[in-house]
């Protein structure tokens, strides 16, 4: 499967250790293989002037679900992801618990959702019936190192400033 990391800065050897910890899935390396989402992401306005830059991959998923490592895959805004999101913000350490971890992203359309739901101001019910609208966007959060270097080809970076005439 193709996947793709946006970021400001070539990624051919990704560490999966880095990072910030209190993400949807938690510590990991995350990609997707929806390429647009990806380029949304490497042109973020938080990168300022620095290089936006779509990272590409190969994944062999294949190989990974035939080796036995720990593999989660959210099919919707349901309550088990609800739970598992809002709980790995909080500091919350589930993700531990797998290897890969494959679902919708909380991007901006269903942010205030979630944050609204995490600071108690909306109930459970409230904040599922909002988010059954929702199609979800894919992340795939890569935990384990080892899936990293054994199953993630790199193959190319494209700087997208120079793809439009920015650079």
């Amino acid at each position: 499967m193709k996947v793709y990391h946006g970021t400001t800065m070539i990624v051919d050897a990704p560490l999966v250790g880095i990072g910030r910890r209190n993400l949807d899935f938690g510590l990991g390396f995350y990609v997707t293989d929806i390429e647009e989402q990806a380029v949304s992401w490497a042109t973020r306005p938080v990168n300022g002037s620095k290089p936006n830059i779509l990272n590409k991959y190969e994944l062999d998923s294949e190989a990974v679900l035939s080796t036995g490592y720990r593999y989660k895959k959210f099919e919707a805004y349901d309550s088990e992801w609800l739970d598992f999101v809002v709980g790995n913000r909080r500091g919350g350490t589930a993700w531990k618990d797998f290897d890969i971890i494959e679902g919708g992203i909380a991007n901006d359309r269903i942010f205030n959702t979630i944050e609204l739901y995490d600071a108690g101001l909306i109930t459970k019910d409230e904040a599922l019936e909002r988010l059954k609208y929702e199609k979800p966007n894919n992340q795939i959060c890569i935990i384990s190192q080892q899936i990293a270097d054994d199953y993630l080809h790199f193959i190319e970076a494209i700087d997208l400033r120079k793809e439009v005439g920015h650079g």
